[in-house]
């Protein structure tokens, strides 16, 4: 149905969108970096789209995809409440310095998703007004969603508390879920 929507990208961006595919409904159009915003901005914009309607922000990590494609892919689903239709707009950014322009300004929405995908995976928005971290603490090192980041690294980097359990953090050492899932014994 919302296949009007990737033709009508491929006649705005041209070579720009890298690739499309349409299955069972699920559009999807791959875009340059360099017109991310302005696809996202054409997408809200153009009355024949009207995507008025934010649902969806986030990020995947292809560490071994190839470095021309780039490690990280954002991903935007949009959809027009008026027409019907949604697309999932994606971009890709490399590895040596993630960064992208924001879409805060184009859909209010994702300004908290930005700040999750720069919490979690380290991708900048250029232009974002308040991009900082938004579930990890400041003093976090690294990002956790990346599939580098080594799963038995010992966080938070701040001193355990002695004799506290409410569970306000730094926890204690028999709190929480370990990584690999196993159930906590707990000694009475």
């Amino acid at each position: 149905m919302s296949k009007l929507l990737l033709d009508r990208l491929k006649a705005q961006f041209g070579d720009d969108v890298l690739e499309t595919s349409s299955f069972r409904g699920d559009d999807v159009a791959i875009v340059k970096p360099e017109v991310w915003h302005a696809a996202a901005t054409f997408l809200r914009d153009d009355p024949r789209c009207a995507c008025d309607y934010f649902v969806d922000f986030s990020a995947v990590d292809y560490p071994d995809q190839d470095e021309e494609k780039g490690r990280f892919e954002i991903y935007l689903i949009v959809y027009s409440i008026a027409k019907k239709h949604r697309i999932r707009l994606k971009t890709r950014v490399k590895d040596e310095s993630p960064e992208l322009d924001t879409i805060s300004t184009v859909y209010l929405g994702a300004d908290w998703g930005e700040r999750e995908v720069f919490d979690m995976f380290g991708v900048r928005f250029k232009g974002h007004a308040d991009l900082r971290r938004i579930l990890m603490y400041e003093e976090f090192v690294g990002f956790p969603l990346r599939k580098d980041y080594p799963a038995d690294k010992a966080q938070p980097l701040v001193e355990y508390r002695d004799n506290t359990h409410n569970k306000l953090g730094p926890f204690l050492h028999d709190e929480g879920m370990p990584f690999d899932r196993s159930p906590i014994v707990r000694k009475n």
